[in-house]
């Protein structure tokens, strides 16, 4: 058994900050194991132990303070890896704020860069030689990203670690970072999250998941993510445990590489949005789960999105001839507004479950199902609040508080809480300082989720906001809206509705788009257009494209577009389209497996191949689809964009 040093909180010891956190690892444990990272989700590729991760994260601060960054702001621009994780601390170690981001890519993000880092008025960059060389070639300009200053720190001088000094302003309320992951591209949002939020989040972490210096974590979020920053991050190094990484895309081309590292290494805790459960129940044969030992997975944490009742229940029966047990299940509820939890249950104690009347819930109202009857809906439990966190459920509109049996907005207040928005002082107040009327309690944070608690625990049941929620990441629908109508000269400025509808048990997109008479002859090209749009700049693919004639989206008397009662529209079919497309039957982000195409090789087989899975998908003729272009022009995701590269380096070597 490993021997080490417990949390801070356990042993006592009262930490400020997180360069005070990772100071006092790097000098009690210097060679314990912090993180290891496993390149293509299989072989190991670097490790670094505390006194390493240490030493870089000083060494860095050194050439950030002799470059008199302090109190600045650095753009994170990093692929996964353990050069992410040393930046992140190097910043921290120079009183740098960091913008975690990710790298830019040729026509994907651009937009979303420019926009946080005009946001945040950064004035550095930090990256890899390699994506530094992407730039460069390319021309900082094309991403919106030539006034910042570029500084590559995968080969940092040796020895200017001694020349770091400890910002002598740096304590609990100092800003660590700028949290992006939620906010709409033409209208970015900083979470300021502070020194003192994390390390009561992490101590919040801790307490709920039972770590312990011989728990052993995972990880594939992203790193830029509020759930991968906190949980994958920072907070095996705040309980002294080591952490395995792995990039999202690892994950995504073959979901099963996560429980396989989980079987391999013996992973304890480990977790992530409710749709990469389902991926791997479906991804799963029989053959891949008899290989599989999950018996020492303590803690499967799901949060980031919706919790389904059908997918954890699922997951649990796959694997359970793997020594899965449903106790490990671990539903919780977080947003990036309150540093990560607010919360959670208890480790081993299991979902709990709620039966409720749906036409009930509809009108705000929580009413128990019998057993056996029709109609109900099936709540998971989020588990329940502790450690100063504390939840009210308030009517929207009143701020009135609800009874045990209403459904209101969840309203949150702790230490955990951040500061606000960075810069946006409207916005911060509208959120994070909402006050009950009644008592003048508060400030507490508005999250624009509904939910209601019964017996201490918490149920979500919906949301407020027209936010959309796709496979963990959050998506503005007017920032969706505004993108396609742009696409195609045929699509009406101001026209369009974006929401999302539950298909196949997970949050789908659906946009409908008003046209222009004119433009008859051109609505196979303008679907295929809002394809491309939506997968390029959003990394989504549509469950259905609804093109519509002017004024057919419903708005309100001021001229809101009214995305709730369009979602109800295409629900109940009432909707008169002048062209629609819609995915095939059986659709799903993953794809056919590679051997389902017969075991060929060879250019023109390639070609062949290609053509038949982009015909399926798209439910058109396989001559008409050119290999030649882009796959984003067929509105392939993402998702479906990594697997079908592993399954074509699978068929085809």
């Amino acid at each position: 058994m490993t021997i080490g040093i417990d949390s801070p909180t356990a042993i006592g010891l009262r930490l400020r900050t997180l360069v005070g956190l990772l100071r006092w690892r790097g000098q009690s444990e210097p060679d314990r194991l912090a993180y290891r990272f496993l390149s293509d989700g299989e072989a190991e590729e670097g490790r670094v132990t505390y006194g390493e991760l240490d030493a870089r994260a000083r060494g860095l601060a050194a050439v950030l303070q002799s470059l008199k960054a302090e109190g600045s702001r650095a753009m994170l621009l990093y692929p996964p890896g353990l050069e992410y994780v040393a930046a992140f601390f190097g910043c921290l170690y120079a009183g740098v704020v960091a913008v975690p981001a990710f790298p830019p890519r040729a026509n994907r993000n651009a937009q979303r860069l420019s926009s946080i880092a005009a946001d945040a008025g950064a004035t550095l960059a930090l990256t890899t030689d390699n994506v530094l060389g992407r730039v460069e070639r390319a021309g900082a300009r094309a991403y919106g990203l030539d006034s910042l200053r570029w500084l590559a720190t995968d080969r940092p001088a040796h020895g200017v670690e001694s020349q770091w000094a400890e910002p002598e302003a740096l304590g609990e309320e100092s800003l660590a970072y700028l949290q992006y992951t939620s906010g709409s591209t033409s209208a970015p949002k900083g979470v300021m999250v502070s020194h003192g939020n994390v390390l009561h989040n992490s101590a919040y972490i801790h307490h709920g998941f039972a770590h312990t210096p011989e728990s052993l974590s995972l990880s594939w979020l992203p790193h830029f993510h509020d759930m991968g920053l906190l949980d994958g991050i920072i907070q095996p190094l705040y309980g002294g445990f080591p952490c395995i990484l792995m990039s999202p895309s690892s994950f995504l081309q073959r979901p099963l590489r996560w429980l396989e590292a989980v079987s391999e290494y013996g992973v304890t805790h480990s977790g992530g949005p409710n749709f990469a459960y389902e991926l791997c129940v479906r991804r799963a044969t029989e053959g891949a789960r008899s290989a599989l030992d999950l018996s020492l997975w303590r803690v499967a944490y799901n949060g980031a999105e919706p919790v389904r009742h059908e997918t954890l229940e699922r997951f649990a029966d796959a694997f359970a001839p793997c020594g899965f047990r449903r106790s490990s299940l671990y539903p919780a509820y977080g947003l990036a507004e309150a540093t990560l939890k607010v919360s959670g249950g208890r480790a081993g104690d299991g979902p709990a479950l709620l039966r409720v009347r749906a036409d009930e819930l509809e009108r705000h109202r929580v009413v128990e199902a019998r057993p056996g009857e029709r109609g109900a809906r099936a709540l998971v439990g989020s588990g329940h609040t502790a450690l100063s966190t504390e939840v009210r459920i308030v009517h929207p509109e009143t701020l009135d508080e609800r009874a045990s049996d209403e459904v209101g907005e969840v309203w949150v207040r702790g230490p955990g809480v951040a500061r606000g928005y960075w810069r946006n002082e409207e916005e911060t107040e509208h959120t994070f300082r909402a006050r009950l009327p009644a008592t003048g309690e508060g400030p507490y944070l508005r999250t624009g989720d509904l939910g209601f608690i019964r017996g201490g625990e918490l149920f979500v049941t919906g949301r407020l906001k027209d936010l959309i929620i796709i496979r963990g990441r959050n998506h503005y629908p007017q920032d969706i809206e505004l993108a396609v109508e742009r696409c195609h000269p045929a699509l009406r400025p101001g026209g369009g509705a974006a929401f999302s509808v539950e298909s196949g048990g997970e949050e789908r997109l659906v946009v409908a788009q008003e046209v222009e008479h004119r433009r008859r002859d051109e609505w196979r090209t303008v679907v295929e257009a809002v394809l491309a749009t939506v997968a390029e700049e959003f990394e989504a693919r549509p469950a259905a494209v609804l093109l519509l004639k002017p004024g057919a989206v419903p708005r309100t008397s001021s001229g809101k577009v009214r995305r709730g009662a369009a979602r109800e529209k295409f629900l109940r079919g009432d909707w008169e389209v002048v062209d629609e497309w819609r995915a095939p039957a059986g659709d799903d982000p993953g794809l056919t497996p590679a051997h389902a195409f017969g075991e060929t090789s060879g250019a023109a087989s390639l070609v062949g191949w290609l053509r038949e899975r982009l015909a399926a998908m798209l439910g058109v003729p396989a001559s008409e689809i050119d290999p030649a272009r882009s796959l984003t022009r067929y509105g392939v995701d993402s998702l479906m964009a990594v697997e079908l590269m592993h399954a074509a380096e699978t068929a085809f070597g």
